[in-house]
């Protein structure tokens, strides 16, 4: 007996192994996903400049990546001690100017080099909603509690995602051509923007992406916002805000993307990267016995040998 409504995935013809590199961009949701890549030692690089959650930020940061933008010091602000970038998550931010504008740097060019050579670049959409900076003209990646009186929030049409979309795909094409580019619209409802404004916003999102895929080869969509409203449409699937995916969800949508986009042949390897990641994370009751040593000892030399069959693995 079925007890849910099951979205049909194909497998994918280029699914993703231990010589794959994969990289991550956009909500706080393609942050969970690296998180699963991170735990099952694939080669991935995620979100250089934090959370991105609208289209408008990560074609940003795509084109500044591709075409040798540098930081410098008129493009950053202060703000309550510390230095900030509008194109950038809170988390860049740093008490030294010099040290924020490095760190842009550094990340842009390492921006441009896994993009270069990724096999996999999973893009991850989370708003239509932005704002703009009044003094500046432009739309902010990340308002860093400046106050709301300094912005103008607009909702951007399908015709401007549209738009961002064919740039971001089109940048990334031109230096790669063999890479696999996969959108997913994150599940997290954006709430704070209200219940019928994050409706809108994610059909906006969900037109325009449907509509630039038929444009493009090599460009895919992964269901993670249906999984999340068909197949676990029950909240005890979610956080205690009862607004982003719990545990048990996450791991369950990253099971449907295996079924999908990871290689079959690689599914005992990562079985045996998981035990040994369990048993890392095991604490002994009784560290100084002669069972937990050969645990140990036993672990080191899993670890060992995985490594000479994936040699880039570090537990």
């Amino acid at each position: 007996m079925q007890l849910s409504t099951k979205i049909p995935i194909k497998a994918d013809k280029k699914p993703i192994d231990y010589q794959s590199v994969v990289v991550l961009l956009g909500s706080c949701f393609a942050e969970n996903m690296g998180d699963k890549f991170e735990y099952f030692k694939f080669k991935n690089f995620q979100n250089p400049f934090g959370i991105l959650f609208h289209p408008l930020a990560i074609e940003r940061l795509v084109e500044y990546a591709l075409n040798d933008k540098e930081y410098i010091s008129t493009d950053i602000f202060c703000h309550q001690g510390l230095w900030h970038s509008f194109d950038a998550h809170s988390k860049l931010s740093n008490a030294s100017p010099d040290a924020l504008i490095d760190t842009l740097n550094q990340r842009l060019k390492e921006t441009s080099t896994q993009l270069t050579k990724a096999s996999h670049i999973i893009i991850t959409l989370g708003t239509a909603w932005v704002y703009e900076a009044l003094a500046l003209g432009s739309y902010v990646a990340n308002c860093h509690k400046v106050p709301q009186k300094e912005f103008k929030k607009k909702l951007l049409s399908v015709s401007d995602i549209e738009t961002s979309l064919q740039h971001i795909i089109a940048q990334i094409q031109k230096i790669n051509t063999k890479a696999s580019i996969i959108f997913t619209i994150s599940p997290v409802r954006h709430v704070k923007d209200g219940f019928m404004e994050n409706t809108l916003s994610k059909s906006h999102l969900f037109t325009a992406l449907h509509s630039v895929i038929l444009k493009f080869t090599n460009v895919h969509y992964f269901p993670a916002y249906e999984i999340m409203m068909d197949e676990l449409r029950d909240y005890r699937f979610y956080k205690r805000d009862m607004i982003h995916p719990n545990d048990l969800a996450i791991d369950y949508i990253w099971e449907r993307f295996k079924e999908a986009w990871i290689s079959k042949n690689i599914e005992t390897l990562m079985a045996r990267i998981e035990t040994v990641q369990k048993g890392l994370q095991h604490k002994a009751f009784q560290p100084d016995s002669e069972a937990y040593r050969k645990f140990k000892a036993h672990l080191e030399e899993e670890q060992l040998l995985l490594k000479q069959i994936v040699r880039h693995i570090s537990f």
